[in-house]
């Protein structure tokens, strides 16, 4: 039985020295670009550059993550980011979401590997084949939401030198990995480009009722890693963490090695349990792994920030202190307040304080809150003090004999040299005819005018199958969870033997679905989260025969797009698009009914199959914009039409998105 790596998350040199201090058998991390975790310390080149060293000198491999998507005016420097990482850094792999990645690496002749993250999607069993014998990659970062039955099924789909890798530990986000646009809806910066400002975390409100009703706890299989311990597909356990402390990376990676080395020893695994207990996270759950004990991760009525909790705030404006519930170390951290809301503050500790000892602090005036939570966030116990000093004293070593190097590196760096130029065919000179079409989940006309788009359903496909040949456009599901897969096939299979031709995939992997058929009019859809010119290109190369452009973009993005395109552009113009898809859903919210933000921003749950979709109280409206789209070289035009609630009335709002403010 081949054991499964340990990876370590580091998101500042603390928790990367103390990922070394555990024993991990490597790091991820990301830099201060492209990362989807952009409010992380992150590292720049110069940084990673002694930090890989000591790593591979201990035998331990790092993977950068360089898992945003990007626009089109990102590529230059993409393509310089990893320029430099290839001839300085030297990492073990590259974790990507946007497969412009794919080509950028294939022209600087990339050594290290390619894994596909868990932004990506790629959630069923058949698209594995694809992106490893296509696209060259190594690793797929599998979902948080699958389950132990659908993780075995993913692994039994594995091709020879294809792993998997999973999460073991770590936060949990409430809407499906890569199909959640909430924080871009609500003020324009992405989770897709690792800005998450975390709407999720808020409290909403539903008629009397109140609550967070979509944030989560965190993912903790612990002793229930035992089960995956014989799958051999399984070649990676990742931990979650890149914004936590070095405390906590220390626990973690030692627990998880613990459960790992020595499943079958009952005292080790309540040795595993005693260190997870004391790594300063949330609360945690086992989530979906076992489906015959599913547990729901939102806890509506609680806060689930992480630190360990050890008092409240006491006293007054000018003397607040707290009783502390456990002892204090010198230079502890502890957070007043919980972390999403934003007058929270981090304070450090100037000394021991015994367990039910007064332990004053100061704060910033406007800070003070009586009765506020104070947190243990990070620590430095003798023991860890101890082996990160000493690992400071080996990278310090490396960072001096580099010294020269990075200063020339520096240096060079601010010279701005040209791009690798990326070869792209001319544009299509024959224009496609333009599409207007209307995406309904059912449709109640006897005879359609002009084309639509159906939502695939075996319902929908009962009642029009035979009908309208050349007129259905039909949509694929922006997620296929294995047990649905089967599903998916047999209804594609009966369109196809009555000849449908046109089809829209919601995830690049789907085109899988259509491998023995020939002739088809393939489009990528807007799940799949196309936002350059280059990415674009790499899925054209997969067989699509158009792309329908993320809705996330601002104008200039849009505009520049069509031109450097190898095959025809649409666009979603108008119509109700999700803030969130999710696997789960509160059990104190109401679906079909109105919900609030604490700005009084509306929106919806409705269930479609197997996913919660939330729909904000408003449409993207992009209408009087499309005489420019039409002149930028656009051809398809889709308007959403979502069946709204009776009792719902939608808000008049612009629906303009990011179009004005761009995408961050």
């Amino acid at each position: 039985m081949t054991k499964p790596l340990i990876l370590a998350p580091a998101g500042s040199e603390g928790s990367f020295l103390a990922a070394i201090a555990a024993g991990a058998d490597a790091v991820y991390c990301g830099l201060k670009i492209f990362s989807a975790r952009m409010e992380a310390a992150n590292f720049t080149i110069e940084q990673l550059i002694p930090l890989v060293k000591l790593a591979h000198k201990k035998g331990i491999k790092v993977y950068i993550t360089l898992n945003s998507i990007l626009k089109s005016d990102d590529l230059d420097k993409a393509e310089e980011i990893l320029i430099n990482l290839e001839k300085d850094v030297k990492p073990d792999a590259i974790i990507i979401q946007d497969l412009s990645f794919i080509k950028i690496a294939e022209k600087i002749n990339f050594s290290g590997e390619i894994h596909l993250s868990t932004l990506a999607n790629l959630s069923f069993t058949d698209g594995l084949n694809l992106v490893h014998k296509k696209l060259k990659v190594n690793k797929v970062v599998i979902p948080r939401e699958l389950n132990i039955d659908e993780i075995k099924l993913m692994a039994q789909a594995c091709p020879e030198n294809l792993d998997l890798e999973m999460f073991v530990h770590g936060a949990l986000c409430y809407g499906v990995s890569g199909r959640c646009y909430w924080s871009s809806y609500f003020g324009g910066k992405s989770g897709l480009r690792g800005r998450c400002v975390q709407p999720c975390r808020r409290f909403y409100s539903q008629e009397k009722t109140a609550g967070k009703f979509f944030s989560c706890i965190d993912l903790s299989l612990d002793t229930l890693t035992k089960i995956i311990l014989p799958i051999p597909q399984i070649g990676v356990w990742k931990i979650e963490g890149r914004k936590k402390g070095p405390h906590y990376v220390y626990y973690t990676v030692s627990a998880y090695k613990i459960l790992r080395d020595s499943s079958s020893d009952s005292k080790m695994k309540k040795n595993a349990i005693d260190l997870l207990g004391q790594a300063l996270g949330r609360p945690v759950s086992h989530y979906n792994f076992l489906p015959q004990r599913p547990y729901n991760p939102i806890r509506e009525k609680s806060q689930t920030g992480s630190g360990l909790f050890i008092g409240k705030v006491s006293g007054s404006r000018q003397s607040p202190y707290i009783i502390t519930r456990e002892a204090l170390l010198a230079n502890d951290v502890l957070r007043i307040g919980y972390e999403d809301e934003p007058w929270h503050s981090i304070h450090k500790s100037g000394r021991y304080v015994p367990k039910k000892g007064h332990y004053n602090f100061k704060l910033p005036e406007k800070k003070f809150k009586a009765g506020a939570p104070v947190f243990l966030v990070d620590r430095r116990e003798k023991e860890l003090q101890k082996k990160l000093e000493d690992l400071e004293k080996d990278l310090n070593k490396i960072k001096k004999s580099l010294h020269i190097n990075i200063k020339t590196l520096k240096k060079e760096s601010d010279k701005k040299e040209p791009a690798i130029e990326i070869n792209y065919k001319k544009k299509y000179k024959k224009r496609s005819p333009i599409i207007d079409l209307n995406v309904y989940r059912g449709y109640g006309r006897k005879n359609p005018s002009r084309n639509i788009g159906l939502w695939l359903s075996p319902l929908i496909i009962e009642k029009y199958a035979n009908l309208y040949l050349n007129k259905i456009w039909w949509w694929l599901p922006p997620v296929v969870w294995p047990e649905d897969e089967n599903e998916i096939k047999d209804s594609l299979t009966r369109l196809l033997k009555k000849g449908y031709k046109n089809f829209v995939v919601n995830a690049p992997w789907q085109i899988s679905f259509f491998k023995n058929y020939a002739g088809l009019n393939i489009w990528a859809g807007p799940f799949c989260n196309l936002a350059s010119y280059l990415s674009v290109n790499t899925v054209a190369g997969l067989g699509i025969s158009g792309a329908i452009i993320s809705p996330e973009l601002g104008r200039d993005d849009y505009l520049s797009l069509p031109e450097k395109c190898n095959i025809p552009l649409g666009i979603v113009l108008s119509g109700n698009w999700p803030l969130s898809i999710s696997r789960i859903v509160s059990e104190e919210i109401k679906l079909e009914e109105l919900f609030y933000s604490p700005k009084k921003e509306a929106a919806w749950v409705k269930k479609y199959g197997p996913l919660f979709w939330i729909y904000p109280n408003w449409k993207i409206n992009l209408t009087d914009k499309k005489k420019i789209l039409l002149k930028a070289g656009y051809n398809m035009f889709i308007n959403f039409v979502e069946p709204v609630p009776k009792n719902i009335s939608l808000k008049k709002r612009p629906g303009l998105w990011n179009w004005d403010i761009g995408l961050s």
